[in-house]
């Protein structure tokens, strides 16, 4: 049986939309999923565009994506986590469950860890089979595309919960898709004050729209200046950074007030340099970074989050798109006049 899949078919910019055979060959502990919806990921742009980052990483040609929500049709002998007609979302990081990090419950550190998407075919089509370790069971009255966004707004939860951010003064440092997220959930906490950082007209305003008190233009203010105004000269309890910037990271550690915590999840490609005696070991602060998901811990806030109706998901998924119009979906992710955008696979039933 033949599907419609995105494919990344060379080392190349672009991809492509063709048919591929159904993975409907399933391993004792595998499942059949029909994508439901599908959306795109910082990741997949890379990739798109053949970067650096990717043309190091991906061997073309898979299929690519890997955030998704869909429906179990078929299911391998040995599982027991799901069953037929499950709506279900899933953990995108294949872990080998042997290596000592996984013996110890450490799975989003799992060192032979593989990401569908990017080390094996992904999600950009109309079924995929998975892992049933891998599979969260969700609520079948949520719109699918609210459920397709769970992973990344996985990470974003793992980066701002991390750390205690309620009552507290919090910058969010970069709001892409992941970012604004932090912004949401920053709301739902009820931090003090939520100071986003962000240089896009169009992502200045979605922050603001998701609770951003301040917002703060780089591009138009002295960062550091006005972090220090706004918080009475002592700087943020809480950095939760998103932007993978070399200046904006090394900002921060300028304006951090004494014993304040930092979660980070940007990736530079950039060597970053700060003062280590007087902006990080004198001031008591506490630096973690963010890799994926704990699972399934974080999975468990996301649901919650999500079940309790806490978040502006509607805000923050701006664009839905066929699936055949990934490539109109990518070049709108590459302007940065978007939240995150949701692909559709078209039904044939």
């Amino acid at each position: 049986m033949q599907m419609t899949a995105i494919i990344k078919e060379k080392r190349d910019k672009g991809c492509k939309v063709t048919t591929a055979i159904v993975p409907e060959q399933l391993k004792p502990n595998e499942v059949l999923i029909k994508v439901l919806a599908t959306s795109i990921c910082g990741t997949d742009v890379h990739i798109y565009k053949w970067d650096k980052w990717s043309s190091k990483r991906v061997n073309p040609p898979n299929i690519m994506g890997h955030e998704f929500s869909g429906q179990v049709i078929k299911v391998g002998n040995e599982v027991t986590k799901v069953k037929l007609g499950d709506i279900v979302s899933s953990e995108t990081h294949l872990v080998c469950g042997t290596c000592e990090f996984c013996k110890r419950g450490e799975y989003h550190i799992c060192e032979n860890t593989q990401i569908i998407g990017v080390d094996t075919d992904g999600c950009f089509a109309e079924y995929i089979k998975m892992p049933e370790f891998n599979l969260i069971v969700n609520n079948m009255d949520i719109d699918p595309a609210y459920l397709s966004i769970q992973e990344p707004l996985g990470n974003a939860v793992h980066t701002m919960l991390h750390f205690d951010i309620i009552d507290k003064t919090v910058a969010i440092v970069g709001c892409g898709p992941i970012g604004l997220m932090g912004v949401n959930i920053a709301k739902a906490m009820k931090s003090k004050k939520i100071i986003a950082i962000e240089i896009n007209p169009y992502r200045i305003e979605l922050a603001k729209k998701l609770g951003a008190h301040v917002v703060i233009n780089p591009l138009e203010e002295n960062v550091v200046e006005r972090v220090l105004e706004e918080t009475n000269g002592k700087g943020v309890d809480v950095v939760c950074e998103f932007s993978g910037n070399k200046s904006a990271i090394e900002s921060s550690f300028k304006y951090i007030k004494a014993g304040g915590k930092m979660s980070m999840l940007g990736i530079t490609p950039d060597l970053v340099e700060f003062d280590l005696s007087n902006d990080f070991i004198f001031k008591g602060i506490t630096m973690y970074g963010v890799i994926g998901r704990l699972l399934f811990e974080t999975w468990n806030q996301v649901t919650s989050l999500i079940k309790n109706h806490q978040l502006d998901l509607d805000l923050i998924i701006t664009h839905r798109l066929p699936l055949k119009e990934v490539e109109k979906g990518m070049e709108i992710m590459i302007s940065g006049n978007s939240g995150k955008i949701v692909l559709i696979p078209e039904s044939k039933e």
